[in-house]
């Protein structure tokens, strides 16, 4: 799920911890890599999604067991504060009561049917009623779908072809914009993964983040060809490279006057940050935005939607083709409509957001009393570790590589300490309403340890 794949999942050894000697003893990871190994002659590299691998991390990977809270727990039964939340979508914690029970009640009644539900009606109406972003919508089964659908039925409602993304924004595995950006500042996209024919990265404009000069250059070079601009309004796929109101407006500008589709990919942000996501964080109204499995509690499930008249033109009642099997589930619906209805409660993104802003400026406050080369950066619920000191990092060409050589010594250390990130310097992480004051508290407290550890305190 990571822009900068092929930074995260080179290598292809467990690498040994250079801190041992003086670190906390690493926990035991016997039963998980019993189980790495049998899973390497099932699945290429031994997973299901490259990330899992531990690749850019020491160890092998964690197979998890259980979860419960803010709570995981290992095939070895290490006991962890996590802080991954299935890669953002578990906002109220793991193993939630009440979508719990909703989903079991569902299941009695059958769990696939290919066919339309009243839950399906339910979940829209949640959504559509809190959302004025959005008039109506589709139902699919991932983020990577929901994108996908969105670029198709930009392409179709314009009958234009190029789309402009940005380099370090990530979009799912989408073939059209799986592409890094070329030399100079406005390029071609170049193919970040075999596999993808250089046609269809040919109509994939890359250029920097927080750039108008780029974004200018590439809508006068390809005058009236521009389908879409698709943008993370907040990137958070290789880093937290958080942009400004300003930034996000001139896209909206540009496009409104280049009769160009604004894309907001929201499948991390959306309902994380705010019920309405980052358009109403930021208080732009894009033309289309996608959503992600965060709408099923963790279930796979996704969607885009748009204004009437631009979702008008998606089949049955339009010529852009896009279906699903399974899309509408009504297991996944079910857990939707319990989730969702504990995030519309008066309060919630208040007391979660200002939870996080507490917890990423402790840890801050930490570093920089001692001195560390080490920045939080935070927005609503999601925070992101960074060994830099730069104030601000809103590109992901001012990301230091080397410095991952100590998130890596970092996250073994948090492991070792009961504290579960995600497996990547890359990824941002995420706080939960499972989360206490007592558990970020003992998070804290392994976190300003393992930085001491890291910068040799220790």
């Amino acid at each position: 799920m990571l822009n900068s794949f092929k930074k995260i999942f080179s290598g292809s050894k467990t690498e040994e911890h250079p801190t041992a000697q003086y670190g906390k003893p690493d926990i035991s990871r016997e039963k998980s890599a019993a189980l790495y190994e049998k899973a390497k002659s099932y699945f290429p590299g031994g997973v299901n999604s490259p990330v899992r691998a531990f690749k850019s991390v020491y160890g092998t990977p964690l197979f998890i067991q259980k979860g419960d809270g803010c709570y995981v727990w290992d095939a070895d039964d290490n006991q962890f504060i996590d802080f991954c939340a299935s890669w953002g979508p578990l906002i109220l914690g793991h193993n939630h009561p009440k979508i719990r029970e909703s989903v079991i009640a569902t299941m009695q009644n059958g769990m696939s049917f290919g066919a339309p539900t009243a839950l399906e009606n339910n979940l829209a109406e949640l959504i559509l009623k809190n959302n004025k972003y959005i008039q109506k919508i589709r139902f699919t089964s991932s983020g990577t779908e929901a994108v996908m659908s969105a670029v198709r039925l930009a392409r179709g409602y314009t009958k234009r072809d190029k789309i402009l993304k940005f380099e370090g924004c990530y979009h799912g595995h989408l073939d059209a914009l799986l592409v890094k950006a070329g030399s100079g500042l406005v390029t071609f996209g170049e193919t970040s993964s075999a596999g993808i024919p250089k046609a269809f990265a040919d109509e994939t404009i890359v250029v920097s983040l927080n750039d108008e000069k780029a974004v200018k250059a590439a809508f006068k070079q390809f005058k009236d060809q521009i389908a879409a601009v698709i943008i993370e309004p907040i990137p958070a796929n290789n880093g937290l490279l958080l942009q400004t109101k300003e930034y996000l407006q001139f896209l909206r500008d540009i496009c409104t006057k280049n009769k160009t589709l604004l894309i907001f990919d929201e499948v991390i942000s959306g309902f994380r940050i705010d019920f309405e996501g980052a358009a109403a964080y930021y208080q732009i109204q894009p033309d289309i935005i996608t959503y992600g499995k965060i709408i099923g509690g963790g279930l796979p499930v996704g969607m885009y939607g748009a204004s009437a008249e631009i979702m008008s033109t998606i089949s049955p009642d339009g010529p852009v083709y896009q279906a699903g099997t399974l899309s509408g589930n009504p297991v996944a619906m079910a857990a939707g409509i319990s989730q969702l209805t504990e995030l519309l409660k008066p309060g919630f993104y208040k007391n979660l957001n200002s939870k996080t802003e507490e917890f990423a400026e402790s840890i801050q406050r930490f570093a920089t009393a001692r001195n560390y080369k080490f920045k939080v950066f935070s927005i609503g619920s999601i925070f992101w570790f960074a060994f830099t000191d730069k104030e601000s990092i809103s590109s992901s060409e001012e990301i230091d590589p080397a410095s991952m050589e100590k998130f890596k010594v970092m996250h073994r250390e948090l492991l070792n300490r009961g504290v579960y990130l995600g497996p990547s310097g890359y990824e941002v992480g995420f706080v939960s309403a499972a989360h206490s004051k007592i558990e970020l508290e003992k998070a804290k407290r392994a976190i300003f340890d393992s930085l001491d550890v890291v910068f040799g305190n220790k």
